[in-house]
Parts: C-alpha cells; sequence; structure tokens
C-alpha cells in the first residue's frame, strides 16, 4: 500500500527554502490583487483548518479565519477552554485526534516545543501562528510589504529596534533566507538568542546603540517593549529600552525612503511615536492587511499539493 506523502509543515522560516520564500510572497501579492478586484477564488472548499489559540491575538484569528473563508474553506475556533491541551491531554494524543478532522492545524502558543511536538504527531500540516520563540507569520507579511514597496530585499539593511524576542528571531531565520543585513540594536541583556546568533551571524549584527544601528538602513522594525505575558516586566523595561524608541531623529540616520514596520499593537509614545507610525505614507496598514494574503498563499502552499 502507498503511503500518502508526509505534511508539510510551516513552524518556522526555514520550513521554506529561499526559492520557496520567494513565491510565496509573490503569491500573496497576487491573491491579494485578485481580492481587491473581486474575483473569487476559493480552491480550498470544503477544507477546515483547525486554530488553537493558547494565546489570545486579534490579528492572527481575523486574518486566518477570514483568509480561509475567502478561500472557500472553513475556520474551527479552540480557545484554551475549548481545546484539551490546557487540560492535561498529552499534545501528542491531541494531534492524532484534530489532525483525523481537519485538513490544517494553526497554533498560537507559548512554547515552540509544543508546536513542534503537535506537528511530529500530526497528519496535517501544522501552521505555527507564534510561539514565544518565533513569528514566521508576521515575517510573512512584512517581508511582502517590503517587496511590494522597494522589490527585493536581497543586499538591503534592516535595523531591528528593541527587545532581541520571537519577532527578532524570525528576522535573523529572514535575513539568512532572502539574503539581507540585520542590524539589532537592543540594551545589553536582550540580546536574542545565542543559538540564532551563532547560526545567523553571518547576516546579523548586534548593536547597542540605535542610532548607529539605523545608519543608511532600508527599513527600520520594532515591537512593543513588553510582549505578551512579560507585563509584569514593564516598568523594568520602560527603563532599559528608554533609548530604544524609534522616532523622527532615528529614522533620519535611515535611508530618506527607508519603511517603518510594527506587527502591532503599537504603544505610541514608548517604543515609536505617533508621528513615525502614522505618517501619511506609513505601511504600518499595508503590513497589517497583508497578514490576510500571506496567510492565503501559505495556506494555499500546504493544502493544494
Amino acid at each position: 500500500m502507498t503511503q500518502p506523502n508526509p505534511p508539510r509543515h510551516f513552524l518556522s522560516l526555514l520550513d521554506l527554502s529561499s526559492i520557496e520564500l520567494r513565491a510565496l510572497l509573490q503569491r500573496a501579492s497576487e491573491l491579494k490583487r485578485l481580492q481587491h478586484s473581486g474575483e473569487f477564488y476559493q480552491p480550498l472548499q470544503n477544507r477546515t483548518l483547525g486554530m488553537i489559540f493558547e494565546k489570545s491575538s486579534t490579528r492572527t484569528r481575523v486574518s486566518f479565519e477570514v483568509g480561509m473563508t475567502q478561500l472557500g474553506g472553513h475556520a474551527l475556533f479552540l480557545s484554551p477552554r475549548d481545546s484539551q491541551l490546557g487540560r492535561g491531554e498529552p499534545i501528542e494524543d491531541s494531534a492524532r485526534v484534530l489532525s483525523r478532522m481537519v485538513d490544517v492545524v494553526m497554533i498560537r502558543t507559548f512554547a515552540q516545543e509544543t508546536v513542534e511536538r503537535f506537528a511530529a504527531h500530526s497528519q496535517v500540516p501544522v501552521i505555527n501562528g507564534l510561539t514565544d520563540l518565533l513569528h514566521p507569520c508576521q515575517l510573512l507579511a512584512d517581508m511582502q510589504t517590503y517587496f511590494e514597496h522597494r522589490d527585493d530585499i536581497r543586499g538591503k539593511t534592516v535595523t531591528w529596534v528593541g527587545d532581541g524576542n520571537n519577532m527578532c528571531h524570525s528576522y535573523m531565520e529572514a535575513a539568512h533566507l532572502l539574503d539581507f543585513r540585520l542590524h539589532i540594536a537592543c540594551p545589553a541583556g536582550y540580546e536574542p538568542d545565542a543559538d540564532f546568533i551563532q547560526r545567523f551571524g553571518d547576516h546579523c549584527q548586534i548593536l547597542h546603540d540605535p542610532m548607529a544601528a539605523a545608519e543608511d538602513a532600508d527599513l527600520v522594525v520594532t515591537d512593543v517593549w513588553a510582549s505578551m505575558g512579560q507585563e509584569e516586566e514593564q516598568a523594568k523595561r520602560e527603563q532599559a529600552f528608554a533609548g530604544f524608541q524609534v522616532n523622527e531623529v532615528l529614522m533620519a540616520q535611515a535611508r530618506p525612503d527607508a519603511l517603518f514596520m510594527h506587527c502591532l499593537p503599537a504603544h505610541r509614545g514608548e517604543e515609536v511615536t505617533a508621528a513615525v507610525i502614522d505618517r501619511p505614507d506609513s505601511v504600518v496598514w499595508d503590513e497589517a492587511e497583508n497578514r490576510l494574503h500571506a496567510q492565503k498563499a501559505l495556506l494555499e502552499f500546504l493544502l493544494a499539493r
């Protein structure tokens, strides 16, 4: 008996080759044009996406649910109260059961190990909707936005300002795959994981001076100083990150046509000023919308095989 092909998972950007990533970004923009022109494209009819949320989110839920609907399928939302993951059932058992009922699973949770263990026992593709380690779906949207506004990012300079968090880690993977230079400006003690620095150091440089890091940048990116689950550290982080705000002075160090991005939600007056995020040519709103289109391209890629 012929065994079915094992599912393709998307647990990090490194689950795609450089060629696949570029093709997926191009496809995302094509699907965006189809949607904006009012054309119906529904290759995923009668397909179901199971969405497991151990961490809440507005953008992740809406973009995946709407995206699956637009592709002709259905999305099923499972909160911690609706899922057995938080009630003691082994992750492996949840994966075995759910993957016999749905066609693809998206998990937004805390530990990267959770999505990896789930994927290892799933019969269907598993998507990392965010973990404490990585946020690959956001990088799809960010890179789609850059390509739409400035063409290929190969050889460009990107400046990350802030915590060496899951977004920073995914930017490090993107720098490796798409061949751009990443300057990481963070306070001492808030650097990305040492393993990421070792693996991607040929494309990344750690600096503790945000003004120097932003010099001649083509893209400047930041995130909130205290991510979900770190609220008790807010006061401590405000003090540590006080000199790492993205404002007009910092943006002036970058190239005149540099873009600014933020995965949202933003805290105006903390990690970024209103003058930067709300300027008339801001691409932050395109970036937010592109979560929808990039994830539609991802769903199509994983399921239309």
